[in-house]
């Protein structure tokens, strides 16, 4: 079976960038930026961004690139004879299972508060704790959680099932170009905002001050700005692999990594942008944690002039930021078993309806009728104990499994590897000790800081504030 290739380069950075540009993004990064002082937090992240975020990435594609195959077979192909390293595929394919278990539930979210948005003009009258409960309405309600949820999964693998080009390039370019547009508009109307000066500065002028203020350590905001720049680009689970796998060689890996990392860090930098200022103009304080756009920020809304249009703008935003990674994580999945098995993607598409629906049941059901599993203790839930394994777990194993496997010689072979890394046009990485040391010995190590940081924060938290507070 040939195998499928994308129509244009553009189409792959979009594509490749819409996997990265998620809720992480769009949701987490503005109001994590808000916890730990603004500027405090995203100067740091931008530099850990480029020394762990990037090499990552190209690590990945280069599995993909090289190995002809998503992680089904990259690992089979590259590996020596006689070595298991393709073991890790189901712990891989897995995670990404385990990943849209409960990102098929968020994503519904937003498609609700846009739904409610353009359809009832009574949705933002109310005081604000009238809006704040209205979140935890939505959250009470089985039926329209799992409604909600499984509209997100039918859309998402039926544009999976039309293929790469004509379902996965096609629609997520318009979307992705949409939402770009979407975002200047609701950025200019941010800044314009009356009082949204001090959002900015807020966000955008260093003050350590501001991060005394928070409540927050310098080292506790600089290890979650090397968290997030882990996260925000969907490293370690095989989610990038695919990609480099649809692609040719006319360009390098580092250009194509940094294109990619470069539309990723611009859409959370402008997110950041909208939201910041828009609660400085209103009195809201943005570090206000997960609730900040489904609470905070729809009391802002509320108060705002043309409210319901702006407020319908941005979840029209949200909704295609979360199917965007939606959409390649399906098409990782369906490709997965396309590559396995040799099945027919509409096939695997229509059958990853049925397990991804069954999957996501408990994180939907988490918060009412199974409310009553806390698994971390008091106030947690299902989608706690699921963002816990993937984010936690196997979002840094498996980032650090593949920096280890690229490197090793009992793996692929470090030399080989930057030769794919720096096959085609555009920058290369030199193949030279500090690069080769960097690669094989510090970049698993900063990887696996991550591991160890996200077990002790969740299991011994007093030890981890010692470490790393």
């Amino acid at each position: 079976m040939e195998r499928e290739t994308f129509k244009s380069r553009l189409g792959f950075i979009l594509i490749a960038a819409g996997c990265a540009i998620g809720l992480g993004n769009v949701w987490r990064f503005p109001y994590i930026a808000g916890q730990y002082g603004g500027a405090a937090f995203v100067l740091p992240y931008l530099g850990f961004l480029l020394f762990l975020g990037l090499p990552i990435l190209m690590a990945e594609l280069a599995l993909g690139r090289g190995g002809k195959s998503g992680i089904a077979r990259a690992f089979d192909n590259l590996e020596k004879p006689g070595t298991k390293w393709h073991w890790a595929k189901f712990p891989l394919i897995s995670a990404n299972y385990i990943l849209m278990a409960f990102y098929s539930v968020v994503t519904g979210w937003m498609f609700y508060y846009f739904y409610k948005m353009v359809t009832d003009p009574k949705f933002l009258m109310g005081t604000p704790d009238q809006i704040a409960a209205g979140f935890g309405e939505m959250l009470s309600n089985p039926g329209l959680m799992i409604f909600w949820m499984t509209v997100a999964i039918v859309i998402g693998l039926f544009i999976v099932s039309l293929g790469l080009q004509k379902g996965v390039e096609r629609i997520t370019k318009t979307m992705m170009i949409c939402l770009l547009v979407i975002m200047v508009i609701l950025a200019v109307r941010a800044v314009t905002l009356p009082g949204s000066t001090a959002g900015l500065e807020f966000y955008l002028l260093p003050s350590l001050e501001r991060l005394t203020q928070s409540g927050k350590g310098l080292g506790e905001a600089i290890f979650a700005a090397f968290a997030h720049a882990f996260f925000t680009l969907s490293l370690g689970i095989g989610s990038m692999a695919i990609f480099g796998s649809y692609i040719g060689k006319n360009h390098s890996l580092a250009k194509e990594a940094t294109s990619v990392c470069v539309l990723d860090t611009v859409v959370a930098l402008v997110a950041g942008i909208i939201v910041i200022p828009s609660c400085f103009a209103f009195n809201q304080s943005p570090g206000q944690g997960p609730g900040l756009i489904f609470v905070t920020l729809s009391n802002v809304f509320a108060m705002m002039p043309a409210g319901r249009f702006f407020g319908a703008a941005f979840f029209l935003f949200m909704s295609f930021a979360a199917m965007s990674t939606l959409i390649a994580v399906f098409e990782n999945l369906v490709s997965f078993w396309m590559d396995l098995k040799g099945f027919k993607r509409r096939k695997v598409a229509y059958w990853n309806i049925l397990i991804v629906f069954l999957l996501s049941l408990p994180c939907a059901l988490g918060f009412n009728m199974l409310s009553g599993f806390e698994p971390f203790g008091p106030g947690s839930c299902v989608l706690d104990l699921e963002d816990f394994i993937v984010s936690n777990t196997m979002l840094p194993a498996g980032g650090m499994f593949i920096a280890i496997f690229c490197s090793s010689r009992y793996g692929w072979g470090q030399e080989k590897f930057f030769t794919e890394m720096n096959a085609g046009k555009g920058y290369k990485i030199p193949y030279n000790a500090a690069f080769r040391i960097y690669f094989k010995w510090i970049l698993p190590a900063l990887v696996s800081i991550l591991l160890i940081q996200g077990y002790l924060s969740k299991f011994a938290p007093e030890l981890c504030a010692k470490i790393f507070g």
